[in-house]
């Protein structure tokens, strides 16, 4: 138990660094804001860990990619928004892409252009005002599913051959 207690926290905290980087550092400039591909990370995390485990991982590692770029105000949304979108995922198969695994990027795109669509009509205290973000967060969420699926694919041809 307490072997697979360690094992979790060490891949959590894999994905964690895994997720600021590619949201923190490898992203293009858009607009106000920048379009990443961390999502793909906190998919992964989403399917590879326990659920509590794969929160920490995504709302940590989203919140800090906010903090550490200059875009803190938005960390309060990040931690929910990425932690609701781990819920859509599960790691109770025994495939990485199960049907609810495939499916579940629609939901999470929907929470991620949805959400943040949300919560910068509250800071801008109007509704259309977001609407400038919309494409950019869809465009983000398609990337980021495109790189989700490769990487599970790739993952569960490889564990198929080498058998682990």
């Amino acid at each position: 138990m307490k072997h697979n207690r360690i094992k979790y926290l060490a891949l959590s905290g894999l994905l964690t660094a895994l997720i600021v980087v590619f949201t923190a550092w490898l992203h293009v400039p858009i607009g106000k804001g920048y379009i990443h591909v961390g999502d793909a990370f906190i998919y992964l995390a989403a399917c590879f860990l326990p659920r509590s485990y794969g929160l920490l991982a995504a709302a940590g590692g989203a919140a800090l990619s906010d903090c550490l770029t200059g875009f803190a105000i938005w960390a309060p949304a990040s931690v929910l928004i990425k932690g609701l979108s781990v819920l859509c995922f599960t790691s109770k198969g025994t495939k990485l892409l199960c049907t609810r695994n495939l499916l579940a990027p629609v939901p999470a795109c929907i929470l991620c252009v949805g959400g943040y669509y949300l919560y910068e009509a509250l800071l801008y205290g109007n509704f259309a005002a977001p609407l400038v973000s919309v494409p950019g967060n869809l465009l983000q969420s398609l990337c980021s599913t495109a790189i989700f699926l490769l990487c599970s694919h790739t993952w569960q041809r490889w564990r198929v051959g080498n058998r682990i």
